[in-house]
């Protein structure tokens, strides 16, 4: 039997969540997009990496920004990512030994998905994760006002409600 105080604590915490992060890593990944987004005049992304195992919550421990992979992607303001990158994606998941666990990306005003989003998944595999950032990931971000939106294939996507978010969405221990 194996035991972790931490792991105790935020089942207590957070027990209906199907991803967590923990809060100094968010405040990376959150200063990172911004800093990326040079002064909230373009978006930015990254893909949220970590692990997931069947009937558990995912955890993102790492994060890999959208033009550390391709250099161009964010060149238009939006996100283009040529998928010819993607190889070197997946070479930093094997080496960390890791997984894609959802993607995040900011935009200027709310956290809707556009048609661009829905039309065109960083993953096309059914289950995976997209978040949406509002205000450029500007402070304070209420995980309420995350955009969470679960790929379903064939460019179908399940919305998470509002009301929904903060227990989906765990951001501490």
């Amino acid at each position: 039997m194996s035991f972790s105080i931490a792991a105790t604590i935020s089942r207590l915490l957070a027990p209906r969540h199907e991803l967590s992060c923990s809060w100094l890593l968010w405040r990376r990944l959150t200063a990172r997009l911004r800093e990326r987004g040079l002064g909230a005049t373009r978006e930015s992304g990254a893909f949220l990496l970590g692990f997931v195992e069947q009937g558990r919550p995912g955890r993102i421990v790492d994060f890999v920004l959208y033009d550390d992979l391709d250099r161009h992607s964010l060149d238009t303001g939006i996100i283009r990512f040529d998928g010819r990158h993607f190889g070197k994606l997946w070479a930093i998941c094997r080496e960390r030994q890791l997984t894609v666990v959802a993607d995040v990306h900011v935009h200027p005003g709310d956290s809707a998905q556009s048609a661009s989003d829905k039309a065109h998944p960083m993953v096309t595999q059914a289950g995976h994760l997209a978040l949406i950032l509002p205000q450029f990931a500007r402070a304070p971000i209420r995980r309420e006002e995350i955009g969470i939106y679960r790929y379903l294939g064939d460019q179908a996507w399940q919305t998470v409600p509002r009301a929904q978010r903060r227990a989906f969405l765990h951001i501490g221990l």
